[in-house]
């Protein structure tokens, strides 16, 4: 790429007061393009063309709205293999990771949205007794003495202008899925991409551009500089904030909101217990625990990382786990025989690295993994188990995002589902188990926005979210409908 991207505002490409930097491939450490860096001023800018195409936008009919994102979806499904190439060399991802989870997701949520569902809903008429159900100034006007029936309807409303705040490991599905429902519910948004992989979301905005989407409607700004996200949360145009990242950066957001009294949605970070009980199929729980070393790397907050296994099968499970992770190839994610990739950056690298030097120091065994692969370029880790492990160590407790998993015996179950709550996260957890009424029994146990049973799979009509500090709100399917919009009542007498 010899010319830098720019930024999209109010329907235009603009040139960004900052420059530009570069976005690094971390499987080859060369210069994928030249991301741009706005300015405060045109993240304003930004917010205030959302701001004033909301108006329009809003009372446009759903089905215009949904027309837009059925031809975004085609122009994204069309262009598939140039944009995966793209967001390959952004993250790092392997070739099937590139296409088929990050633009085919993208493109798929693009497509989910493209089509109209209910915006309102009756309420039962609810009998008001005379003076009663707030029919008292009515009664005073002359109609003391009588009863009244009100009808009602919920109404899902737009919330307004949406900041929409995305994670680097996925820079298609994860700002699909907050652009789509948002903009179907007729709100307006300005799109923060992560620094590490943001010209994926820019060619996002040129799909949206192509299909249609008035101007100002989308807007995308990016930047390196901490007061590039500030000045998207804070400024006054802005309605609601949609973050997924880290929860200290999602508690610095919510704060800001709060000032406020600004809507949120939060997606944070996640230390997915895997709980593997005495009955288990244990074949089956290593093929779902394993999928942390290969999917993203483990750099997705809903990996089950937290392995808690039960004492009469927590040796197959550490013996099965190391030989799983030890048949996996690392290396570069276009060779189509890897499976798995770099992790975002050096720094990144470094991290995960210290985490599992900290886990050794903390009485943990290394029983796969551990060392930094022999390549010669790219931010490789190796996939690696730490065996032995209890649940006050700082590697069981605190989300390192990369290929790490962690073990920890228990012996019954009612220890094993209290080690699991144990966390200060709670978005998926799961449950391996032959007895599927037991599993789900434990799975209402537990502390977290979802349980997968006896699978790491998803339903993407399930709502999807956090308890404890794994989030704030839900979202996904006809959730995400809920969560980009308020709910009005209207009341009138029978």
């Amino acid at each position: 790429m010899t010319d830098g991207q720019r930024l999209f505002v109010g329907g235009v490409w603009v040139e960004p007061d900052g420059g530009h930097y570069e976005v690094v491939d971390p499987a080859t450490e060369g210069t994928v393009g030249l991301a741009p860096e706005a300015s405060r001023d045109q993240v304003r800018a930004a917010c205030a063309a959302a701001r004033e195409a909301f108006g329009p936008w809003s009372r446009t009919r759903p089905e215009e709205r949904a027309a837009v994102l059925g031809r975004a979806a085609d122009i994204i499904r069309a262009r598939l293999l140039p944009y995966a190439e793209l967001a390959q060399a952004e993250t790092g991802a392997t070739t099937g990771t590139a296409r088929a989870m990050q633009v085919g997701v993208g493109a798929a949520r693009f497509k989910r949205y493209a089509r109209v569902e209910p915006a309102e809903w009756p309420i039962p008429p609810q009998i008001n007794e005379a003076g009663h159900g707030g029919t008292s100034h009515a009664l005073k006007a002359g109609g003391e003495g009588k009863a009244g029936v009100m009808g009602a309807v919920a109404v899902r409303q737009p919330v307004g202008v949406v900041t929409c705040i995305t994670s680097y490991n996925n820079p298609w599905a994860n700002p699909a899925g907050k652009v789509a429902p948002a903009l179907a519910m007729g709100n307006t948004v300005v799109v923060k991409p992560a620094p590490q992989d943001p010209l994926s979301v820019y060619r996002m905005a040129e799909a949206l551009e192509a299909a249609g989407v008035p101007r100002g409607v989308v807007n995308v700004v990016s930047g390196r500089a901490v007061e590039i996200g500030e000045a998207a949360v804070s400024s006054p145009d802005v309605d609601m904030v949609s973050f997924t990242g880290s929860t200290a950066v999602g508690r610095r957001i919510a704060e800001a909101c709060g000032r406020d009294m600004r809507r949120q949605l939060m997606e944070l970070g996640g230390k997915g217990a895997a709980v593997v009980l005495d009955d288990a199929d244990v074949a089956s729980a290593v093929a779902g625990i394993g999928t942390t070393f290969a999917f993203y790397s483990g750099q997705i907050c809903t990996a089950p990382t937290r392995v808690l296994a039960h004492r009469r099968v927590y040796d197959q499970v550490v013996e099965q786990l190391a030989a799983y992770a030890g048949r996996l190839k690392v290396g570069d994610p276009r060779d189509p025989d890897t499976v798995v990739g770099p992790v975002i950056s050096a720094a990144h690298r470094d991290r995960v690295e210290s985490y599992v030097e900290l886990g050794r120091k903390e009485g943990a065994v290394v029983v796969a993994g551990g060392e930094r692969p022999p390549l010669e370029r790219g931010f490789y880790v190796a996939p690696t188990l730490l065996a032995d492990c209890t649940n006050d160590m700082r590697v069981v407790r605190e989300e390192i995002f990369g290929p790490v998993v962690t073990v920890v015996p228990f012996d019954e179950e009612d220890e094993g589902v209290a080690l699991a709550n144990d966390s200060d996260y709670g978005l998926i957890d799961y449950v391996w188990s032959s007895d599927v009424a037991r599993a789900f029994r434990v799975a209402r146990r537990l502390r977290a926005g979802g349980v997968g049973v006896n699978t790491v799979g998803r339903n993407m009509e399930a709502p999807f979210g956090g308890f404890k500090k794994s989030g704030v709100g839900r979202d996904v399917g006809s959730y995400a409908l809920h969560a980009y919009s308020e709910v009005q009542s209207i009341v009138w007498p029978g």
